[in-house]
């Protein structure tokens, strides 16, 4: 059993693999985000989608506890009250749609990879800004977050439109990390769930993706200790080029093979 998760990938994979883990734990914790966004798209690269996606789940899950345990239990529970439709709906859409991964065509995999992390992430170069009304804002929950979910089932990533959508409503920057911590963290439990039910995460995959726990903890204890020393603003917008250029070569490969 072990053996055929030894046999996914040659060792300078699992390499890669690892380092590509450690850096995006160091983002996770300097920034906040982009955590899944780095490791899907640079895993993307060299191994086949679904193992790919299934490396991510196990760090995304305990990268968000660990972001989320930063905060009381008594904000974390005004949080869910405030953003309950949200995070419902985040959360059903991801286990919903994570049953559909195993049926996507290579190719086709590359491109729903690549197209969303390009547009949201020049969106978010570009500072763009959205403003959602008050009475628009129910509407607007069910909306985004069918949208927020059914991305993060499919790639395992829903923290940009999570991001743009918080900014939308105007949320006070603190806030935003708190709400952020709680829909990541709920959402990684359903995307555990929903990929344990896809078969995506299974006897094979599941050691893989245990044994990037650990450059994924250590990254982000590094992040955390960093975190004051770095210009934020600057180290987003160069992490989010990078993730322009890795989703523009996930496009390439989709189109052109």
């Amino acid at each position: 059993m072990l053996q055929d998760t030894f046999d996914l990938m040659p060792l300078w994979a699992f390499a890669a693999a690892f380092g590509i883990t450690l850096v995006a734990g160091f983002v996770k914790g300097a920034i906040g985000f982009a955590m899944p966004l780095i490791m899907i798209s640079g895993l993307s690269l060299f191994l086949d989608p679904l193992v790919a996606v299934a490396g991510i789940i196990l760090p995304i899950v305990m990268s968000n506890i660990l972001q989320t345990m930063r905060f009381g239990p008594s904000e974390v529970g005004a949080a869910i009250r405030e953003y309950w439709r949200y995070i419902l709906i985040v959360c059903v859409t991801i286990v919903i749609v994570a049953q559909f991964v195993t049926l996507v065509t290579p190719q086709t995999f590359y491109l729903i990879l690549g197209v969303p992390v390009v547009i949201l992430s020049v969106i978010q170069l570009l500072g763009v800004r959205f403003h959602i009304p008050p009475h628009r804002r129910t509407l607007s929950e069910w909306l985004v977050g069918f949208v927020s979910g059914a991305i993060g089932g499919m790639t395992g990533t829903w923290g940009p439109p999570t991001v743009l959508y918080l900014i939308a409503l105007e949320t006070p920057k603190a806030k935003q990390l708190l709400v952020q911590g709680v829909v990541y963290g709920l959402g990684s439990v359903s995307l555990l769930l929903g990929h344990l039910q896809s078969g995506v995460l299974n006897l094979t995959t599941a050691p893989f993706s245990a044994a990037l726990l650990l450059p994924a903890w250590l990254g982000m204890l590094v992040g955390f200790r960093l975190s004051d020393r770095l210009n934020p603003e600057v180290f987003r917008k160069v992490t989010l080029a990078v993730l322009v250029v890795a989703g523009a070569n996930l496009v390439r490969r989709g189109v052109f093979g």
